[in-house]
């Protein structure tokens, strides 16, 4: 065995159990807790700037799939692997979870863990399996009662033959080669206003990428692995004719279960949060002020917020025509939730020789943050619709397959469009209370806005906004039967637009709304006819010019340069009699 130091970096949401982890290895020789962190992105975060400076600071990784319990973290835990092993391929990841689903565990093995130990485990038996996982072995924990069924074992890698080894090695490189290449591509599939052209580039690409897949799964796997494989996965492989007539009978039921599906949406919606998010809109956005790292942290905060609401809502029962009556409930406990964990339940800050907890001073904004932001975020129900009951969606008039590929992008951009919406609702009280606070700013703020005068110009941007959408840009929405939506594209937050009847809305403008709404309407009934009258007395104009003043002129020049000439002449014959008669 290798005497190598082990520098590790844990990943797990329980601080208590950080701390005794972090505490119990400490005596270990030759071993180091390097980092510990909650969140997801801050592990990627920490792994991209320690790839930057040194990467012989970290050489194992050990995590828990979120709280180890819910579906949605496991599912999520999955796709972080996914993303690491796609981004470091070299670092060994231990698994150290409550989980002992044989399933998962195969999953797990699937995206290319190393290692997995059940919380738990004697701390003698944790370290060396730490040892084996650093030092490029694998270690699986057995334990025939929890992980194991009678059918199917979970064979540990000390019993597998080297060739079999070796093999396994192979299949776990190619697919998180192919699995880093399919994000990619998926990601560009998702970009608003693709061309033609392209995007059916793009869709070959992932269909040769998921048939490749499939194909390495089937090529390079045991007979006993295939028995155990039972994954589930998002994509399909490729079906065969032979199929086709199953398929068909089974195309009544539903084709995802619900968690499945919040899975994968959620999971395309964590691999997209990797993407800068600098705003490339000409609208600003109170997240503007948020450095990119504070940014990713709120968005992937309140998407873990609404997994939990989503599980809640689930376990409640609750009926999808009444999603409509607790759908103002549903995103004022959103933004509660969010704006708790973000700045710390009981963190306090000194405002005017006062102590005051962030969290308290903030939240009685709550109605203001509703008026402005919460009550305006379009399709919520529909997205709540979709994720918890598999309804159809329908957006720009067509309605969508619940597992179709177009449903799932449409859903993804309504899903982006609530992240960043119900994060500007988190930020805007600040802005209102604390936003010239200097530890707010160092905690918080990006460079480009930390000066008193940037942030008052800010605040202003931000309040012209706000009178510009009241009265002009939403009535003109409206009136167009269409939402704008924030999406987040590879070079940013974007934004796009989708057709949605909006003819209630319409009958309840009043005021200075309404009159846009006219003002529109008129000039769209007089524009043509203007433009006609325009074109005709342009034409006249032209006649005029061309055909009377033109010729007029013509003439004039005609007749000034024959005088010219006609004068020359008599000049000459006067001359020539002059000489005569001399």
């Amino acid at each position: 065995m290798s005497d190598r130091p082990i520098k590790l970096l844990l990943i797990d949401q329980d601080p208590i159990f950080r701390l005794g982890l972090r505490v119990a290895l400490e005596p270990i020789p030759n071993l180091k807790v390097t980092g510990v962190v909650e969140t997801d992105t801050a592990a990627l975060q920490i792994l991209a700037e320690i790839a930057q400076e040194d990467p012989n600071q970290v050489n194992l990784l050990v995590l828990e799939f979120g709280n180890g319990r819910s579906t949605t973290s496991q599912q999520l835990g999955l796709q972080l692997c996914r993303q690491i092993k796609a981004l470091y391929p070299n670092l060994p990841i231990l698994l150290l979870s409550y989980i002992q689903e044989q399933g998962l565990l195969l999953a797990a093995k699937s995206v290319g863990i190393n290692g997995y130990c059940p919380k738990g485990t004697p701390l003698p038996e944790l370290v060396t399996a730490m040892q084996e996982v650093a030092n490029g072995s694998s270690y699986w924990f057995q334990d025939t009662e929890a992980i194991t069924t009678p059918n199917s074992p979970l064979p540990t890698p000390h019993s597998q033959l080297p060739f079999s080894k070796l093999r396994n090695n192979l299949r776990l490189s190619g697919i998180a080669h192919i699995e880093a290449t399919l994000a990619a591509v998926t990601a560009q599939l998702q970009v608003p206003g693709l061309p033609v052209l392209e995007r059916a580039i793009l869709a070959g690409q992932r269909r040769e990428l998921l048939a490749a897949r499939w194909l390495l799964n089937r090529l390079l796997v045991s007979s006993q692995e295939k028995q155990e494989e039972d994954i589930p996965v998002a994509d399909e492989p490729p079906i065969t004719p032979w199929l086709s007539n199953a398929i068909q009978q089974r195309q009544m039921l539903p084709l995802l279960s619900p968690g499945t599906l919040q899975s994968a949406l959620f999971a395309s919606c964590v691999t997209k949060l990797q993407f800068p998010l600098r705003n490339v809109t000409n609208i600003p956005l109170e997240i503007d002020i948020f450095r990119e790292d504070k940014k990713r942290e709120l968005l992937y905060l309140i998407l873990q917020k609404l997994a939990e609401q989503l599980d809640e809502l689930r376990a409640s029962q609750i009926e999808i025509n009444q999603l409509y009556e607790v759908k103002i409930s549903l995103l004022r406990e959103l933004w509660q939730a969010a704006i708790t964990d973000f700045f710390g339940k009981f963190s306090r800050i000194k405002l005017e020789n006062k102590n005051i907890e962030i969290v308290n001073y903030l939240l009685p904004n709550i109605e203001v943050v509703q008026r402005d932001i919460l009550n305006k975020i379009p399709l919520v129900c529909e997205l709540y619709s979709y994720l918890m009951f598999q309804t159809e969606l329908n957006i720009d008039n067509t309605s969508y397959p619940v597992a179709s590929t177009e449903a799932k992008s449409q859903a993804l951009m309504i899903l982006e469009n609530l992240l960043i919406q119900v994060a500007n609702g988190v930020v805007q009280p600040l802005l209102n209370s604390l936003a010239d606070v200097e530890l707010i700013k160092q905690n918080f703020y990006g460079g480009h806005l930390i000066s008193t005068r940037e942030i008052e110009r800010f605040r202003n941007d931000l309040s012209w906004k706000y009178w510009l959408k009241n009265y002009i840009n939403e009535p003109k929405a409206v009136f167009e039967s269409r939402y704008e939506l924030f999406v987040i594209a590879p070079r940013g937050i974007a934004n796009t637009s989708v057709y949605a009847p909006r003819n209630q809305e319409l009958v309840k403008l009043s005021s200075i709304p309404l009159v846009v709404t006219l003002l529109l309407e008129f000039s769209d009934a007089i524009a043509p006819r203007l433009k006609s009258l325009l074109a005709f007395a342009g034409s006249g104009i032209v006649f005029i010019l061309t055909q009377i003043i033109g010729r007029g002129l013509g003439l004039i020049g005609r007749g000034i340069l024959q005088g010219i000439g006609n004068a020359s002449l008599i000049e000459k014959n006067f001359r020539r009699n002059s000489d005569r008669f001399k």
